[in-house]
């Protein structure tokens, strides 16, 4: 090995081993466009958000593929662990020690199926997301050694959020789907938790350690369900109904891991009671409405997607839904609070600030 090269390793070994010691863990996302931070952009897809009025309110004031006005979920947790944000895994900028932060794998439009948004074409689905995990490995052993890159994907926190798609893009997306056809709401999303156990399982033997795995929230109060299926503004029922049944399930099925495996590895986040109290209560959470988006079409602002031909409200802090689909910043805010400080009814076994207390001794 060339003088230089040998350097260079010891230069990384070296940045890593003081990195481990002092700063952030590691972060890592897989999932949908609640977390994409702007993988789609680098394909050709329609499932993108690198078009205004989105990120509007990132420090930019640019879109950067997030389907946000400004951060979301992931920024907000790298926030509140003291580290910069994860780059999208296609990033071409995500290499050196900018690995060693982590990365984002999601994906708009993806599933926890693989035929979930089939409409969207070129999208990275889960497997191909875990591929690119152990893509990921072997560019930082590279960089660090095998027995560093262990240590560091072990000790990282890792964020999952899959299922929503499952549901509208999948089983509801037309009236009569193959889904459908297949199965009664019960059983598929009996049939869902399964396959995303085998998804859990697989990240466990990648060498994660420590997974928050978010349910699905209200899909029945989204302003996209408000617009399309609702009669006089009260949450779609069907769609309500599939949230209420995948969350419970969920939250079994983690817990059945964790005592297969013999530790708290995974985390369940009930995202369907922490987005209920601000759609509930609005007002209480500093929302004017948790019915309208606040980019949009339509009633309730629900048609469609978000464009800059849009209705586009004037302070996003007031709406609790961004688009038709996913939340605001504010909301996002709201969320991640709760991913910290949640008592039992929002999280399982515990909450983020006990697993990094944990975690910390």
């Amino acid at each position: 090995m060339p003088t230089a090269t040998i350097f260079l390793v010891v230069l990384f070994i070296g940045k890593f081993i003081s990195c481990s010691e002092g700063a952030p863990r590691a972060f890592f996302v897989f999932g949908d466009s609640l977390v994409d931070n702007g993988n789609n952009n680098y394909l050709l897809t329609s499932a993108r958000a690198d078009s205004p009025p989105y990120g509007i309110d990132y420090p930019t004031h640019r879109p950067t593929g997030r389907f946000s006005n400004g951060f979301n979920i992931p920024d907000l947790i790298s926030q509140e662990l003291g580290a910069e944000a994860t780059l999208p895994y296609l990033n071409p900028e995500l290499n050196g020690d900018k690995l060693l932060v982590g990365a984002n794998f999601a994906s708009a439009g993806i599933g926890i199926l693989n035929d979930t948004g089939i409409q969207f074409a070129n999208i990275i689905r889960i497997s191909t997301q875990l591929q690119n995990f152990e893509q990921y490995q072997t560019r930082v052993s590279a960089l660090i050694g095998e027995e560093q890159t262990e240590r560091l994907v072990n000790g990282a926190l890792v964020l999952i959020t899959l299922g929503g798609n499952d549901y509208v893009n999948n089983y509801f997306f037309t009236p009569i789907s193959a889904r459908r056809l297949q199965y009664n709401l019960q059983d598929f999303s009996v049939y869902i938790i399964s396959e995303y156990r085998k998804i859990l399982m697989r990240l466990y033997d990648l060498g994660a350690r420590r997974v928050l795995v978010t349910g699905s929230g209200p899909l029945g109060c989204v302003p996209s369900s408000l617009a399309s299926r609702s009669v006089n503004g009260e949450c779609a029922e069907e769609p309500q109904k599939a949230s209420a049944i995948f969350n419970p399930l969920l939250v079994q099925m983690i817990q059945g891991l964790n005592q297969e495996l013999g530790s708290n590895i995974f985390v369940a986040a009930n995202a369907m009671e922490m987005q209920n109290d601000f759609i509930k209560d609005p007002q209480a959470f500093g929302f004017v409405t948790s019915k309208i988006a606040c980019c949009g079409q339509g009633p309730y602002n629900g048609i469609g997607i978000c464009t800059s031909s849009s209705n586009l409200c004037p302070n996003r802090d007031l709406y609790a839904f961004w688009d038709p689909f996913h939340p605001s910043e504010r909301a996002n805010k709201i969320i991640v609070q709760t991913l910290f400080t949640g008592s039992d009814k929002y999280m399982t076994p515990m909450n983020l600030s006990t697993i990094m207390a944990i975690d910390s001794l």
